[in-house]
């Protein structure tokens, strides 16, 4: 099968991944595993995997410039700790549905960033197309009060919005390190300063855990998160970096909030609502907007 097929069938596995997992983390979270624990637990055994598999696979053993260390350890603050950090404390207090319509401002925050760190040209499309998008993400947070399954929406749709923010740092950080050496090679680094950041965050949930409370079914929900979810889809995203452009690969993000929501609601009995349908819209209309040129880096995470 041609490479580039391939890679189309990488980031889409990695969407339908991250799709299933805004409703099944809440399976065992926050009632069995608190947030920050979680993703102690995910970002470790993901820098354990990454370095294993890099070491085990990797012919070419390049190594990173000295200079290169600080934007490293920047990317780690940002793609992994704080993203992180934010998503799975936002996805505790919300829903599925409204995680994952927060995650579509990514496009739009990383055109902004864009145009105030790289100076990449701003057009009246990008102006009208951020005004939706951010008209629609506060309208989410702010009267999308009411859910069975978030116990505190507002506040988690914000924090969701603070990590699609930290992730869109991210991206314009990672940027000249990508074109630069593997991705392979940043995306390990880039996890195990994360996980030195997540570390004192998580430390004291993680020994909270009763793991004597963990049914089989709970195991199998921590699986899909530290291996699927984690492993698996980054691992797959990097792999498809190769043969797709950033564009391509971002274009994905946008069947995210479709999926979730039909599996929240035929499998977790979330609802669809008026609120959830408009602020989709928005959003939608504002990513449609500031994607009709040139796109800018976007890329697939949770």
């Amino acid at each position: 099968m041609h490479s580039r097929k391939v890679a189309h069938i990488a980031v889409l596995a990695v969407t339908m991944i991250y799709a299933g997992g805004f409703s099944i983390s809440k399976i065992i979270m926050p009632d069995l595993i608190q947030p920050r624990g979680f993703i102690l637990l995910r970002v470790s055994v993901g820098t354990l995997l990454f370095w294993l598999f890099f070491l085990l696979r990797s012919k070419n053993k390049e190594r990173i410039s000295k200079k290169d260390f600080p934007r490293l350890i920047l990317c780690g603050l940002f793609g992994v700790a704080m993203n992180q950090l934010f998503f799975f404390e936002g996805l505790s207090r919300t829903t599925p549905v409204h995680a994952a319509l927060m995650m579509l401002t990514t496009p739009i925050l990383v055109v902004i960033m864009a145009s105030i760190i790289l100076k990449e040209r701003f057009t009246i499309n990008k102006g009208i197309g951020i005004a939706l998008g951010l008209i629609g993400a506060f309208f989410l947070i702010y009267k999308g009060q009411s859910s069975d399954l978030g116990s505190n929406p507002g506040l988690g749709d914000f924090f969701v919005f603070l990590n699609a923010a930290s992730y869109s740092m991210y991206l314009i950080a990672v940027k000249p390190l990508m074109s630069k050496y593997a991705p392979l090679t940043v995306i390990r680094w880039v996890f195990l300063f994360g996980a030195i950041m997540v570390l004192p965050f998580g430390i004291f949930q993680v020994g909270e855990i009763d793991w004597t409370l963990f049914t089989s079914q709970s195991y199998w929900v921590l699986a899909y998160v530290l291996i699927a979810m984690t492993f698996l889809a980054y691992l797959w995203n990097v792999f498809a970096m190769k043969q797709l452009s950033p564009t391509v690969i971002g274009s994905y993000i946008y069947l995210q909030p479709f999926l979730a929501s039909i599996i929240a609601i035929l499998f977790f009995e979330e609802s669809m609502n008026w609120v959830k349908a408009v602020a989709g819209l928005l959003i939608f209309s504002g990513v449609f907007l500031v994607s009709r040129k040139k796109a800018d880096v976007v890329g697939i995470e949770s």
